[in-house]
């Protein structure tokens, strides 16, 4: 019976500061997206080099390849 007088109050401590955790995420926005950043991981991100490589001139390899296809004929 002696050791009830410890529990309870351990456990609704316990309990308060899950709560006040749970209360200080839900404010702080730990809970607004939950799927974007796993979907975010599947998505390509092919368009934004393309606009860079097009913004600096041609492909960096095409130059190469051009120098090499003239080598060998």
């Amino acid at each position: 019976m002696s050791t009830l007088y410890l529990v309870i109050p351990l456990a609704l401590l316990f309990a308060m500061l899950a709560i006040g955790a749970f209360v200080w995420s839900a404010r702080s926005g730990q809970f607004d997206d939950l799927d974007g950043p796993a979907a975010r991981i599947l998505h390509d991100d092919d368009g934004e080099r393309d606009d860079a490589r097009s913004s600096r001139g041609s492909h960096p390899v095409s130059g190469n390849v051009t120098s090499r296809a003239r080598s060998l004929a």
